[in-house]
């Protein structure tokens, strides 16, 4: 009997489900939205009971749109978000919050309460921080667990367990403690070469010796490749909640960027054989974006994560840069613009979203997609709002806009969106270049994520870069990096690369166009580096003034 996979993607926003067969083809997709509390800039909470709520909505939804049997599913696997949940030792949600909400027990990812406490760990200039790019981040784990020993010491102190969301998904699933080799190595500063593991004398230095008193009970005792089938698969409760088969296996999960890379880095090409995965960049977008590159060998890039060994594709050394705010930023630049009101009715009208509808009408006075850049020449947008992941690793970098008028209409509104999409494909650039300085090459990007799918985004990022960019065959790229978890746990295939050979494929590709086009955006990327230096030097004219 033709078996199915079940690939489970946890986002900032939202939950999706995707129902794959063996080869990789998409069945059905199914959304549901999950609750967030957004406050005082740096707080940004979530519940796991709704985020797990909601991946049950999705699983049904989807199993129910592609009509197939519970019993022909032969595997599931989950990713998500790099976020801290918290729960105490009978398994419950206990709080991360001021307001002592224990619905509140997930710090997620993007929330920047942490800022002080990486800073207290990066002054130690440990060892371990070579293998985050020399400088620990406040959207790691590490920062927020010593934000939570120092400011909810109840909660750190009360707290059974301390997991990634896409473990805690897997241990919901099936009551497995065992944690992926993706989510601690990328996020909580382990070292899964050379038989490194947790450093006692890291966790002694940056306060956090609670860890190595209780032999990392509560953070993870036995960490397992992604894909590694764990337990006895799908629980009854959890089988029962998510609509399936008690049993089915249940793979060892990836982080969300993670597992879109696996879904589109190691597709077969046009000619139908497969590429050298070392040869290729995952540039994943969605409310963040991560650019994810694969060598044999470690390659140290300051400012950039990593290397991490096994971090995504097994065997391989990953260097992951970022930009802390993608489609957030864009999302924000449009929604500040005057003309959102008007923009957004008339999208509405045709039957399209914003971003649709904007781009339809931007390459149609353009001619092409390519030349839609033109329309940017005057305003120039650093989007960073929430920080610089790569590769300045500088969390307190905030958005400059330069050249903004007084116009209101849906064409200036338009002419800020390329702006601001040509403000990411520069700050991809420089990641790109610092890969490039310290050894890791690749000739083609491969795209996943929503804003993928837009021609205009691939073609700003082609031409900026240099880089030919492709797009994986498969529309959800994510959701089939999930389900290729699931394949490899049910014994469909042997390994995480032979499944990314037999699952996956490369589809459009969009090229660099005309040397002009070049020109004009190395003429933009001057002033790109302009609106940085403003930003610096106002903070530091600001430095010694106290926030009010």
């Amino acid at each position: 009997m033709p078996r199915a996979y079940i690939g489970v993607d946890v986002g900032t926003t939202s939950t999706r489900a995707g129902v794959f067969d063996e080869a990789g083809t998409l069945l059905a997709t199914a959304r549901h939205p999950i609750r967030i509390w957004h406050e005082a800039g740096d707080i940004v909470e979530q519940s796991s009971q709704d985020i797990w709520d909601a991946c049950a909505t999705s699983v049904r939804a989807a199993m129910a749109e592609a009509a197939i049997a519970p019993d022909s599913v032969g595997g599931i696997g989950f990713d998500a978000t790099c976020s801290l949940v918290v729960l105490d030792r009978q398994g419950e949600p206990l709080t991360v919050s001021a307001s002592g909400d224990k619905q509140r027990n997930v710090i997620v990812w993007m929330d920047h309460r942490a800022i002080a406490e990486a800073r207290l760990i990066n002054e130690t200039e440990d060892a371990v921080l070579r293998y985050v790019g020399g400088s620990i981040s406040p959207e790691m784990e590490m920062p927020k667990l010593l934000w939570l020993k120092r400011h909810l010491r109840a909660s750190f102190d009360a707290a059974g367990h301390f997991f990634d969301l896409a473990d805690y998904l897997t241990w919901r699933a099936t009551g497995s403690l065992q944690r992926s080799t993706c989510t601690v190595t990328c996020k909580w500063n382990y070292l899964a070469h050379d038989r490194g593991g947790w450093s006692a004398q890291f966790f002694k230095r940056i306060g956090l010796s609670d860890f190595v008193n209780e032999k990392y009970a509560r953070i993870g005792t036995e960490i397992v490749a992604p894909g590694t089938r764990l337990g006895a698969g799908l629980t009854r409760i959890a089988a029962a909640e998510l609509g399936l088969s008690p049993g089915i296996p249940v793979g060892a999960s990836l982080i969300d960027a993670h597992a879109g890379g696996i879904g589109a880095i190691g597709g077969r090409d046009g000619s139908g054989g497969a590429s050298d995965v070392n040869d290729r960049l995952a540039y994943i977008m969605g409310t963040s974006a991560c650019i994810m590159a694969t060598t044999t060998e470690p390659c140290f890039v300051p400012g950039v994560w990593g290397p991490y060994y096994s971090g995504m594709v097994p065997d391989f050394w990953l260097n992951e840069g970022g930009q802390s705010a993608a489609g957030a930023a864009i999302d924000h630049l449009l929604k500040s613009h005057p003309g959102h009101t008007e923009a957004s009715a008339a999208a509405r009208s045709e039957g399209l979203d914003l971003i649709d509808f904007l781009e339809r009408r931007i390459i149609a006075r353009a001619g092409s997609a390519s030349r839609a850049a033109l329309l940017a020449r005057d305003i120039h947008v650093l989007p960073e709002f929430i920080g610089n992941r790569s590769p300045y690793a500088d969390p307190d970098t905030r958005a400059v806009i330069a050249g903004l008028d007084l116009d209101t209409d849906i064409a200036a509104m338009e002419r800020l969106f390329v702006a601001g999409l040509c403000g990411l494909a520069y700050g991809l650039a420089e990641v790109i270049e610092a890969f490039a300085a310290h050894g890791v090459r690749s000739s083609i990007m491969i795209m996943g994520g929503g804003a993928s799918r837009s021609p205009l985004v691939r073609q700003i990022m082609a031409d900026t870069t240099g880089l030919t960019v492709a797009l994986p065959q498969t529309r959800e790229p994510v959701l089939l990096g999930a389900a290729m978890l699931g394949a490899v746990a049910g014994g469909a295939y042997a390994s995480i690369g032979e499944t990314m050979a037999k699952m996956s494929a490369l589809g459009r590709k969009s090229e660099p166009t005309a040397p002009d086009m070049a020109a004009f955006h190395t003429r933009k990327r001057e002033v790109y580096k302009l609106l940085r230096d403003v930003d610096r030097g106002s903070r530091a004219a600001m430095a010694d003034i106290a926030r009010g």
